[in-house]
């Protein structure tokens, strides 16, 4: 994503609810964008599938596909896919964070690996 790109979405994802165009704009006043500029990223956000729209009388309402926390995980994954070497990256990345956030990535994993060995009970 371009940075135009990102602001428009972190306007959609703060907002919660779907927004029109003119919604957007005003967010992000101290841009002076035009309306048409803001239009044309939510027209190219919804073509690359970050973005869905529901027409609602004359104007289309936008929000995105997913949550935030969706896309930068996204983000995450292809970062490691960039690697060749996931496991160097991954270990790399896990030295990096603070103790808070060692404590958040132990907890996902202890689910994930509950969640694994539930779905592998079922089979």
């Amino acid at each position: 994503m371009g940075e135009l790109e990102r602001a428009v979405m972190e306007v959609l994802w703060d907002r919660g609810e779907p927004c029109v165009v003119r919604d957007v704009v005003s967010v992000l006043a101290e841009r002076n964008l035009a309306y048409t500029t803001v239009m044309t990223v939510l027209d190219r956000l919804t073509k690359k599938g970050l973005v869905r729209r529901q027409l609602d009388g004359r104007a289309w309402r936008y929000e995105p596909v997913n949550t935030r926390a969706d896309y930068v995980a996204r983000l995450m994954l292809d970062a490691l896919d960039l690697t060749g070497d996931r496991p160097a990256a991954l270990t790399r990345f896990a030295q990096s964070v603070s103790s808070p956030e060692v404590e958040v990535l132990s907890e996902a994993l202890e689910r994930a690996v509950r969640h694994r060995t539930d779905d592998q009970g079922r089979s």
